[in-house]
């Protein structure tokens, strides 16, 4: 049976989008507490889902859903439209699911990622941040891999689609046509050249990340060949021992 028009799959591409996920938390001012929130909770959240730097992932990203603990009221918050986020306030961390669910051109699955949510700061510069209220933010980055997309979805991803906003007239001249079409020129998997204040996913973070595990190779190398040298060395005496002290005697 022939495989439909709209499922025929572009055999031997992969093609991944980055995007970052996590929540920023802020510790609740008790002389600036807002109204209507419960007196136990400490501090104020937002979960998220968006672009690296930012960038539009509405494309290829339908809808997101957030189960939270079992304690908030409709735990299982769906967003579905940008920005996929949450915000709520609460007084202790726990591990909560992420499922993103693709555009229904993909034909693809939806995927789940897990989360713990950070509401304390860690680290040796802990204190300092709780004296100051400041921010706590857990973010990760992440890529989702799309093996051999759907024709259309393919078009999608890679900027051509500019034929589903022609207009009736079949020419792609209007001026919706005209943004989505400048839209989908700008959509790339390229992370930033640079890091921001607000962004240090970028070409210029990784090819320091990269220089730092080359230069950590290196001082394993260097170290292996080390105890190699000492190894070598040790046997050499114990070889000389047994020379000048002859064979040991075995216990009867």
């Amino acid at each position: 049976m022939p495989t439909p028009a709209g499922n025929k799959r572009v055999k031997g591409i992969s093609i991944f989008r980055p995007f970052v996920y996590g929540n920023v938390t802020t510790p609740i001012d008790p002389n600036k507490r807002p109204e209507g929130i419960d007196k136990d909770h400490s501090h104020a959240w937002k979960l998220y889902v968006k672009g690296v730097d930012d960038e539009d992932i509405s494309y290829w990203l339908k809808k997101v859903q957030f189960q939270l603990h079992h304690s908030y009221n409709n735990a299982l918050r769906t967003i579905e439209q940008p920005p996929f986020e949450v915000k709520e306030t609460g007084w202790g961390e726990f591990e909560l699911s992420i499922k993103l669910y693709f555009i229904p051109e993909s034909g693809e699955k939806p995927q789940t990622i897990w989360h713990t949510l950070k509401i304390h700061p860690y680290g040796p510069d802990a204190d300092r941040q709780r004296a100051e209220r400041l921010p706590i933010v857990s973010q990760n980055y992440e890529e989702v891999i799309f093996n051999e997309p759907v024709e259309q979805f393919y078009e999608i991803l890679t900027g051509g689609a500019e034929k589903s906003h022609k207009g009736k007239s079949g020419k792609a001249g209007s001026k919706q046509a005209s943004i989505a079409r400048n839209n989908h020129e700008r959509r790339t998997a390229e992370i930033p050249e640079r890091a921001t204040a607000d962004n240090v996913y970028s070409k210029e973070t990784e090819g320091k990340e990269l220089d730092r595990m080359k230069e950590a190779m290196r001082k394993v190398e260097e170290m292996t060949v080390k105890e190699r040298k000492l190894l070598v060395e040790r046997e050499s005496l114990l070889e000389n021992l047994r020379e000048k002290e002859g064979p040991v005697p075995k216990k009867r």
